[in-house]
Formats: C-alpha cells, sequence, structure tokens
C-alpha cells in the first residue's frame, strides 16, 4: 500500500486465513482501496492500532465474507498483524485494522473482548515506521460515533494504490 505518509508491505497468510486473505486481495485486485483512507487511530495501553478501508463509496463495497477467529486459524493479534474489522460474524468487507501493539483482547475469546474476536490475515512486513506515522497523525477531538468519538483522523491518511508487490527472491 502506497500512502500519503510511505508504503506499508503486508504479507496475507492464506494457508491460515484462506476466506480473509482471499477477501482482502479481492479489494486489492480491483483497486478498490485505491483513493481510499486510513481514517482512525485507537489508542490502547501503550500502542492501538490504525484502521482503514473503504469509506467514500458504497459501490466499492463487496459481500460480506464469512468470519475466521483467530481460535480457528492459530493467528494472533500482536504488534504488525492485519485483521479485519466487523460489526460480528459474516460482517466483514472492506475496513481493516493493523496493530502497533499486541492487543490479545480481540483475539476470539480473549480477554476482555468478545468470543468472536476479530479476524486477523497477515502482517505487516515493511513499513512499521508508517504505520507508527499514521497513528501519530493528528485526530478530530468531536468527530466519531460512540467508541470511536476522537478517534478519527483529521486529515485522514490517504491510500494513493494498493497492489500486489511480487515476493523478493530466497537468500543464497
Amino acid at each position: 500500500m502506497e500512502t500519503s505518509l510511505g508504503r506499508i508491505v503486508v504479507a496475507v497468510d492464506r494457508g491460515h486465513a484462506p476466506v480473509s486473505s482471499a477477501n482482502f486481495l479481492k479489494y486489492v485486485d480491483q483497486h478498490r482501496y485505491d483513493g481510499e483512507t486510513f481514517y482512525r487511530a485507537m489508542k490502547v495501553g501503550d500502542g492501538g492500532l490504525i484502521q482503514g478501508g473503504v469509506t467514500s463509496d458504497t459501490k466499492k463495497l463487496l459481500a460480506p465474507v464469512a468470519h475466521e477467529p483467530t481460535s480457528k486459524t492459530g493467528l494472533k493479534h500482536v504488534a504488525g498483524a492485519i485483521s479485519l474489522a466487523n460489526a460480528g460474524p459474516g460482517t466483514a468487507r472492506a475496513d481493516f485494522f493493523i496493530l502497533l501493539s499486541d492487543i490479545p483482547g480481540l483475539d476470539a475469546g480473549g480477554e476482555g473482548g468478545d468470543a468472536n474476536g476479530f479476524a486477523v490475515f497477515g502482517r505487516v512486513t515493511e513499513g512499521m515506521d508508517v504505520v507508527k506515522k499514521i497513528f501519530e497523525a493528528p485526530v478530530s477531538p468531536t468527530k466519531g460515533k460512540g467508541i470511536m468519538k476522537g478517534q478519527m483522523l483529521e486529515p485522514p491518511v490517504r491510500i494513493l494504490k494498493a497492489a500486489r508487490v511480487k515476493p523478493a527472491p530466497p537468500a543464497e
């Protein structure tokens, strides 16, 4: 992902989270993230997460996908993880978040979380410095509803382009 603050490279884990990975890659391949934004920075303890996705046009949204809880995939909400946002099982679409710190409460059955949690589908392999820049960007004290009030980036950080990159050749 090329953002207005720099590049973030994500490795999706198609082996452990095939449904969530395929969903994310479909948005990437169809250029549905191009021109969208990272719009939220949520502080949690000494870290938190940033959230982005499709907010400009509901026509860019694909059908929701089945939930892949961490209890089935074995993946965890640790620093650098990328996960699908949802409003409950079977509601995840385009929105995703990247963690700056471990947040086990987002795992299925995680302490202080809910039984279903969120679906981790990969991790950042390059650009955690960019994730931190986004996290540290200014937020509006008034924008956002409910728990999201005070977490909305002002201005949002643009996703200029999201595309697949070829993996680097193995080191010899």
